[in-house]
Formats: C-alpha cells, structure tokens, sequence
C-alpha cells in the first residue's frame, strides 16, 4: 500500500490549519502542523515532509526565513508561501529565495488543493533518466540532468528548482513558442490561475538575470511579443 503524502502546514492561524488540515486529509495526504516559524523549521528539518505550506508573517520566525534556511542547507522540499499581502516584491521575494509557488490569502480550498497535487505530482516525474544525463542548450550552456545542475562555459550556474525546469522545458523545444498559459501547464502543472500567470514572467527575469550576458538583450530565452516565451540557442 502506497504510503500518504504528508504535508506541513507552517501556519500561526489556528482557524486557517484547520480548515487546510481538514482539506487535505479528505483528499488522502497526512497533515503536520506548526504555529511559528521555528517549530515549523524543526518539523521540516525531521520529518521530511513531501510540501510545505508556508506563512510568510509568522511568530518567532519569518516564512521567508524558514525558505532561506531550508534552501541554503540543500532540502529542495516543494515550498509554496502563503502571504495575505498583495505587494508584488513580497511574491517575486518568495520565487527568487527558493519558494515553489505562492498563493495569496484568501485564497480558495480547491485552488490550494490543486497546487498541492500539483507540486508534489512535477517533484515526482522530475527523478532523471540516465539516457538524459546531459544536455547541449546551445551558446555554452549545458544540462546535467543527473545531479539538476546547469553550466554556462563550464561554470555552475545557481538555479531554484523552479528556474532548472523551466529552463530545461524551454530548451528541450528549442525555436518553440509557449505561452504563459502553456507554461503554467507544462512546468507548475496548473492551468490558468488569472493574475498569477506573472509567476512565469518572474520566473523568465530571474532566470534571464542568472544565464544570459546582458539580460536587457537576451539571446537564450526570447519573448515574441504578445504570444509568449521560446527558447534559442543559437547564440
């Protein structure tokens, strides 16, 4: 029998556990729960759990902090922040530390279920194949899809996991135009979410910012305007 998914709720508000609690054991994952920042770093460092859902304003410890510190110790768990602030630097702040995927409170039971299938479903198709071990990406950079690495001229290049599949996807149809909407299919595994669609413009700076020479002119990840992103590696 396949063992439940399990998932950390890091979450201060006792009312918003429980009804996500509630929510993800009717859809058969286990749940634990952390009311502060702390608690819930401990909780991820010892029961690996396969997501996490993290509030950014929490006691003793900020979710950002929380993502930081996971991060920086090498634990690529799926991380999707939770933040009842609309400010677009606190959602570009959560994609650039390492976070998943965020959603903005209040947000509904069914649109957080489905990102949380969703991020546990892409983490478990992600596992390489040794025929895949490595790819040419054109213009110096390569793809090492056995340890998820990526080199520009023989140089490790600092990717979140989130920037590594989008880049890899792009560049896997090379000369192939996605939209954004494609994109939140094929690499966050959900379609069209309204607004949140700018996660994967975020997403392409971010990673523009990391591999291209100039990324005012990239020559990697290219934008046709009005229809979406395509990946050249002519350069």
């Amino acid at each position: 029998m396949e063992q439940k998914k399990r998932v950390l709720i890091v979450e201060d508000e006792k009312s918003i556990v429980d009804i996500i609690r509630f929510n993800l054991l009717r859809e058969g994952y286990d749940t634990l729960e952390a009311y502060d920042g702390e608690e819930g770093l401990a909780l991820a460092r010892t029961e690996k759990p396969a997501l996490i859902l993290l509030d950014v304003m929490m006691p003793k410890m900020m979710g950002f902090d929380v993502c930081r510190a996971l991060r920086s110790e090498g634990d690529n768990v799926p991380i999707i922040i939770l933040t009842a602030r609309e400010e677009e630097e606190d959602k570009v702040l959560g994609l650039e530390i390492g976070a998943d995927d965020y959603i903005t409170k209040p947000f509904s039971m069914r649109e957080l279920v489905a990102r949380v299938k969703a991020n546990i479903r892409r983490t478990a198709m992600s596992a390489p194949t040794a025929q895949e071990n490595a790819m040419s990406a054109g213009g110096g950079i390569t793809i090492n899809t056995d340890n998820y690495q990526v080199y520009k001229h023989g140089v490790p290049i600092d990717l979140t996991q989130r920037e590594y599949e989008l880049l890899t996807f792009l560049a896997s149809h090379p000369e192939k135009v996605f939209s954004r909407v494609d994109l939140m299919e094929q690499v966050w595994n959900y379609g069209y979410v309204g607004d949140d669609a700018r996660t994967v413009d975020v997403t392409v700076r971010r990673l523009r910012e990391k591999i291209e020479d100039d990324p005012a002119s990239p020559a990697f990840i290219l934008t046709r305007r009005g229809v979406g992103y395509y990946y050249s590696g002519r350069s």
